[in-house]
């Protein structure tokens, strides 16, 4: 079955948001990407049952396919069947083949990392078991360029990256930062990037109150040049304690940094973060023309009025300084602790054409939609997952997924833009 094409959301230069994945839910925490040749790729995870897969865990990574550039799409299907649950789904094409697609998860209660490989368009897959740490791990990065496939996560206070040359068939596991708790405390990745010469580059952040996942922390980005033999590493931002979220979950509403890189190799970084203790987030972009070992001044880029929670920044660049920016906000229905039924949130949208200098006007992406509990006239009630994404398409179209809900605790359902021009 496909689903119906997509029409036009007049005036928004997107597509009116199509539902992805299953109507009654409940689908989580969506990752996206785009090849040269029309193909667009969802992955995300899925909570209860699957009539493709009765057996399958809960949650599981869910797979679904356009190959028509996003105007229709397959049926979604489990990426690997297994009845052990996986979480945090990644996936990317490789941009030096323009088709060659990379899948990444966590499997078995968070203590295994998983990547996998198709070269048919993701119709079949090889599987590479690539660390069996058998202990808890967490946001788990992917990034791929030609045969080299990094995978950054994090296992307590402990970053890891774990590598590969060859297209994903062996890896190899390193830490790039010999840290003790007392200096950088607990670590989440958040991005990851590999640039035109191979630079492979980290986002994360490294929270101040030692063993736990709240309060300030320090962002930085962590860079290798030589296929990660050796690390360094730069502190980027600081984020003051964030508005408590009594909604569930690791700090929901805490600091996180999104990583991109144009194809002149500046990188940029979208995070949000309040400006004073115990505040709301606003979002801040910052640029590095020196592959990241020096950073602008961050600027804000949310045009919400203060008092505004800004969250989950989402960013994809290329070209010359050709910079497009997401993220969510409750402008319209300040939400002060995580479950206020009058709280209402929408996904916003930037661009910029000169390397974040100037930018446009905000797109909202969000829609109201019919038949679902969660979604009125002026937002939904909640944010669904702790991140979501860009991508662009080899037409120059940007491609847009997130997550709506009733709660932290769900139901909620994946959703899915595209750009009309490019």
């Amino acid at each position: 079955m496909l689903v119906a094409p997509l029409t036009m959301a007049g005036g928004s230069g997107f597509t009116t948001p199509t539902r992805l994945g299953f109507a009654p839910g409940d689908d989580w925490e969506p990752a996206i990407a785009t090849d040269l040749t029309g193909h667009v790729y969802a992955l995300w995870t899925h909570y209860g049952p699957d009539p493709a897969c009765p057996a399958c865990g809960s949650p599981h990574a869910e797979l679904q396919i356009s190959s028509d550039g996003g105007a229709t799409w397959s049926d979604p299907r489990p990426i690997r069947p297994t009845s052990t649950r996986q979480d945090d789904p990644q996936i990317v094409v490789d941009p030096l083949s323009g088709t060659r697609v990379y899948a990444a998860f966590m499997e078995n209660d968070k203590s295994s990392e998983y990547v996998m490989r198709s070269d048919d368009f993701g119709e079949h897959w090889t599987t590479a078991l690539v660390e069996p740490l058998q202990r808890g791990m967490d946001k788990d990065i992917l990034a791929a360029r030609g045969d080299d496939v990094y995978v950054a996560f994090h296992a307590g206070m402990k970053i890891y990256v774990s590598t590969s040359h060859d297209g994903g068939a062996t890896w190899s596991l390193s830490r790039p930062i010999a840290n003790t708790n007392s200096k950088i405390g607990y670590s989440l990745t958040s991005g990851g990037v590999v640039d035109g010469q191979g630079t492979v580059s980290f986002a994360w952040e490294g929270y101040l109150q030692n063993g736990k996942t709240s309060g300030a922390a320090n962002l930085y980005v962590t860079r290798s040049s030589d296929g990660g033999a050796t690390w360094t590493t730069s502190r980027v931002a600081f984020s003051e304690a964030i508005l408590p979220c009594d909604c569930g979950g690791w700090n929901y509403w805490g600091p996180q940094m999104a990583l991109a890189v144009d194809g002149q190799d500046r990188r940029y970084v979208l995070s949000n973060a309040p400006d004073t203790a115990g505040g709301v987030g606003r979002m801040w972009f910052a640029r590095s023309d020196d592959g990241g070992a020096t950073w602008s001044a961050a600027a804000d880029v949310s045009l919400a009025p203060g008092g505004t929670n800004n969250v989950f920044p989402a960013m994809v660049a290329r070209g010359n300084g050709d910079v497009r920016i997401a993220w969510m906000d409750d402008r319209t229905g300040h939400d002060a602790g995580g479950n206020d039924p009058a709280a209402r949130w929408n996904t916003w949208y930037r661009t910029s054409t000169d390397a974040g200098a100037s930018w446009s006007a905000e797109l909202q992406l969000s829609q109201p939609a019919a038949g679902y509990p969660y979604s009125f006239a002026d937002g939904y009630l909640q944010p669904y997952g702790d991140y979501f994404e860009l991508d662009i398409d080899g037409a120059g179209r940007t491609h847009a997924i997130w997550g709506e809900g009733n709660s932290y605790a769900g139901p909620g359902n994946v959703w899915y833009a595209r750009g009309i021009a490019p």
